[in-house]
């Protein structure tokens, strides 16, 4: 899979960067990685999914190679932002079907674009979206209000994540069936060490979304959520892992509940199944994009 880098100087006053296949003619998936992580991150799956796509991977402020432009814009400017780069970008794709997928962080993203851009993508898939539920809602704006960040179990854990190993060879060791990590693929945490470390000043390697940003996505969320998903008119999969978060269960369940054109199915694994198991998850996502109509 050989992927083109591209960079879109944003109104916000820094860059966004990411990659892309070369135009063939084949359907465009747009792809949002999950907080903390990048594109890149996704590999095994990207690697399977090039095969019936062309492929257009963002990496999101404070993550990747992209900017890390400052305090957190939030989710809705953030999802406004991987937009316009996407706008100013897809045109050398021609005139082929564009579809969405997004993991987690990037899920929600997607979601919000579908809403603001009803026509852009024939279809998404969105692996495992932290639907935040209206008293989740609720509860992070009262945190946030009164300063209360530092109960939030996502935003803590964030906090006292490593950030600096001597090599990348220790890092994938160290995080190995670790955390988070826990299942991944041998392919995909090989796919982490190499895309979401970078090269440190003292010669070792360092995350390159520092765990501050992830503590400041955590401690947030989306405005209008529930507002811009029942404005969704995309059709739309949910792929949710069995093991993922209670929460997202409910969410789904309420979204679908609440629109014709959502359905979901669950995947052995996690929060992180596509990482565990990239080649079925890719199955899944190519058999629901590529269906005719």
């Amino acid at each position: 899979m050989l992927l083109h880098p591209w960079s879109h100087a944003t109104s916000a006053g820094f860059t966004l960067r990411g990659w892309h296949t070369a135009p063939s003619g084949r359907p465009l998936l747009h792809f949002l990685h999950g907080n903390g992580f990048c594109s890149r991150t996704y590999e095994p799956l990207l690697r399977a999914l090039a095969a019936d796509f062309d492929l257009w991977l963002c990496d999101v402020q404070g993550h990747g190679d992209s900017d890390h432009g400052g305090r957190f814009l939030g989710w809705n400017r953030t999802a406004e932002l991987v937009l316009e780069a996407f706008l100013a970008g897809f045109g050398r794709f021609g005139q082929v079907p564009r579809h969405a997928c997004g993991h987690s962080f990037g899920g929600v993203l997607s979601c919000l674009m579908l809403a603001s851009e009803p026509a852009l993508f024939q279809r998404a898939v969105l692996l495992d979206p932290v639907l935040f539920g209206r008293a989740m809602i609720g509860m992070l704006g009262f945190a946030e209000f009164f300063g209360l960040q530092r109960f939030n179990t996502l935003a803590r854990q964030s906090a006292m994540r490593r950030r600096h190993w001597p090599d990348r060879a220790s890092a994938y060791a160290c995080l190995h069936g670790r955390g988070v990590f826990r299942g991944w693929s041998d392919a995909a945490l090989h796919a982490y060490v190499q895309h979401a470390l970078k090269e440190a000043a003292d010669g070792g390697v360092e995350l390159k979304c520092p765990p501050a940003r992830e503590v400041e996505i955590f401690n947030s969320c989306p405005r209008r959520l529930w507002s811009a998903l029942a404005g969704v008119r995309t059709p739309t999969l949910l792929l949710n892992g069995q093991y993922s978060f209670p929460f997202i269960a409910r969410s789904t369940a309420r979204w679908c509940a609440m629109s014709p054109h959502v359905s979901a199915r669950a995947l052995p694994g996690g929060h992180c199944f596509m990482q565990e198991r990239p080649e079925e998850s890719a199955e899944r996502v190519a058999a629901f994009l590529l269906q005719p109509g």
